[in-house]
């Protein structure tokens, strides 16, 4: 008999009034003292204050989160949590301070090194509550069971996937991305796009995880060019925070395939955004995916009301043409030579790309490395 399972945080409290649940939930937990992991970005837009006029209990702050978040950050959150004595963990900003903040509430009271922990459910617990707000529109990581780290020692990407990294409660408001960047907004609104995109077509969708990808698919391309272009835009704000709301539910269930696999390297190696890195990969995969999910791309396209034919697979390419454009008027990169990366570099970011197993079992369409090598030449 088969069956699926659906997967989320605890609590999802979302809208534009939020915020306010906030003092609530830390009575939930009986909590004395919060450790809030953030980054230097959310503190000087103002935007942690807001959250910081709310706590009506003592907090200390690690605020030094790197934009792709490394394995010696999780230590370092690890020892201040400890050392300030905090119960509770509360994490505002970006994927990299929730991918963070989800580590540290696992594994601050864990025996074991960080690398003891790295792969599919070889954490089996966690007692610390943990709280987060995103401040962007994209990784979906308040809904997910998953954390992505840098192995700065190996250049490479590595994950901790786990049930308990799943947050007690995700606080959603448009209100948190007001100040976020426009090439933030546009780099993570397309993150979002991949999550839903990836979800669609993943092996392991579901009626569920389609519904929620598809109307997460919508209200991106609909919205997320007016977020970039006028941030504050309430409106836009709130769409995207519920896409990729919805985005990180439908791929937290139905899993991501070989765009993320291909972007891993690009972070690992070249400190490339991973939000931009997932951009520049997604129509080149899209498209060789084609041969393996033609009507679901071709269905997409028609949601869309792109000038689609009688034929999926033509269809297909036509979404594929209007990723690229989608891409291009966000002012996305849209080269790898953008970042300094060659031809001789391809068979390289190749190996590490086929080790990514987790997520190509997931894709509609097989890859070996020699396929792979062909993706990065059409996006060189």
């Amino acid at each position: 008999m088969s069956f699926s399972i659906f997967k989320s945080a605890n609590k999802l409290i979302t809208g534009p009034m939020a915020l306010q649940y906030l003092p609530e939930t830390f009575k939930q937990f009986n909590s004395n003292k919060a450790l809030i992991v953030t980054d230097q970005g959310v503190v000087k837009s103002g935007t942690l204050k807001k959250v910081i006029d709310l706590l009506t209990i003592k907090y200390s702050i690690f605020d030094e989160i790197n934009p792709e978040p490394e394995l010696e950050q999780v230590k370092e959150g690890i020892d201040i949590y400890r050392d300030q004595q905090c119960d509770v963990v509360l994490a505002v900003g970006g994927g990299s301070a929730l991918d963070i903040a989800k580590c540290i509430a696992a594994l601050a009271d864990q025996r074991g090194e960080i690398q003891e922990f790295l792969g599919v459910n070889k954490l089996q617990s966690r007692n610390i509550p943990l709280i987060v707000i995103p401040t962007t529109a994209g990784t979906g990581s308040e809904v997910t069971n998953v954390a992505i780290l840098s192995d700065t020692v190996n250049q490479m990407k590595q994950g901790i996937v786990s049930d308990y990294l799943l947050p007690d409660v995700a606080i959603v408001s448009p209100y948190m991305s007001v100040s976020c960047p426009p090439s933030v907004t546009a780099a993570s609104g397309v993150d979002a796009l991949v999550h839903a995109l990836e979800a669609y077509i993943s092996v392991n969708h579901t009626e569920v995880t389609d519904a929620l990808a598809i109307q997460a698919i919508e209200l991106i391309v609909e919205y997320l060019p007016k977020a970039y272009a006028l941030p504050h835009n309430l409106l836009a704000r709130e769409k995207m925070a519920t896409a990729s709301l919805m985005a990180g539910l439908a791929f937290g269930n139905a899993g991501v395939g070989a765009v993320h696999a291909l972007a891993y390297p690009l972070g690992g190696k070249y400190k490339m955004p991973h939000g931009v890195s997932n951009a520049l990969m997604l129509p080149h995969v899209i498209k060789w995916n084609a041969l393996g999910c033609a009507e679901r791309l071709s269905k997409i396209a028609s949601i869309l009301k792109l000038n689609i034919t009688s034929n999926h697979f033509t269809n297909a390419n036509i979404l594929v043409d209007f990723l690229h454009q989608f891409c291009a008027q966000l002012h996305i990169p849209s080269q790898l030579r953008s970042f300094g990366i060659q031809e001789n570099d391809i068979p390289g970011l190749a190996i590490e790309a086929i080790k990514v197993e987790r997520l190509l079992k997931n894709n509609p369409r097989m890859l070996n490395e020699m396929d792979i090598q062909a993706i990065y030449k059409q996006a060189l």
